[in-house]
């Protein structure tokens, strides 16, 4: 019994020291089989299309905004009554991005 187990780990580790003459190629076909199986589940995620019902039900909960016509009104009148402000206001048409 004894013998048969010394047997047994010997040729495990020859096995192992096999292997690793294997390793960089074992190791870039784990890579590319799971940058596969990556691709193909993306790909079958992205050509997936919502039902209607699901579109209706989102566009539903989309709440628009509103803008009090009275506060329009106002900044027009400040905007107006002010150089200073209209220049504020025209500046930031033109280049909204500016500080």
């Amino acid at each position: 019994m004894n013998l048969e187990l010394k047997n047994i780990t010997g040729k495990i580790i020859a096995f192992i020291l096999g292997l690793k003459r294997y390793l960089v190629f074992i190791f870039i076909l784990v890579v590319l089989v799971v940058y596969g199986y990556l691709v193909f589940h993306i790909n079958t995620l992205s050509s997936q299309v919502p039902d209607e019902d699901a579109v209706t039900e989102r566009l539903k909960a989309v709440q628009r905004p509103r803008i009090d016509e009275d506060a329009v009104t106002k900044i027009e009148n400040l905007e107006d009554q002010n150089i200073q402000v209209k220049t504020i206001f025209q500046e930031a048409r033109d280049n909204p991005f500016v500080e």
